[in-house]
């Protein structure tokens, strides 16, 4: 079974005040050890750089170098792949969009959903409810229940 992960589940793991910290870390232990194919897209990565190094959200930011490390171990990984557009993409997101008003923080969600749909990737780990519109996309939040 293939899953992608969102961007909190790689947030938590380093956020050391999170209350989850510690399942996220763990989480990301298991993912890491594979064999099941893990997907990131690059909007994913780029969330995490940008908000594990910002002061004003993160009490202890990363330093730009030590988050880059955190993504490149990962990305080292042989299992772990990296989501890209494809030809086609603006019809998958105008499909995804139609099903309902988007606007705001939706519109990254409906990108990432129209991603994974465009790739066949049905599972996404995350705590972002927001997900749960998405009728194709099977969504485990990591840190409730057996995730």
């Amino acid at each position: 079974m293939s899953y992608a992960l969102d961007t909190n589940v790689l947030l938590y793991a380093s956020d050391t005040s999170s209350p989850v910290h510690d399942a996220a870390v763990a989480f990301l232990d298991q993912c890491s050890k594979g064999p099941e194919p893990l997907y990131l897209a690059w909007q994913v990565v780029i969330g995490y750089l940008r908000v594990a190094t910002h002061a004003a959200i993160f009490n202890r930011p990363l330093a730009h170098g030590e988050a880059v490390g955190n993504i490149e171990a990962l990305l080292r990984l042989r299992h772990v792949h990296v989501l890209t557009e494809e030809g086609g993409f603006w019809d998958v997101y105008r499909k995804v969009a139609g099903e309902f008003p988007v606007r705001g923080n939706l519109v990254p969600d409906v990108h990432l959903a129209a991603l994974l749909l465009q790739h066949g990737v049905r599972v996404l780990y995350t705590r972002d409810r927001d997900f749960l519109k998405f009728s194709f996309l099977e969504v485990r939040d990591p840190f409730v229940g057996d995730g």
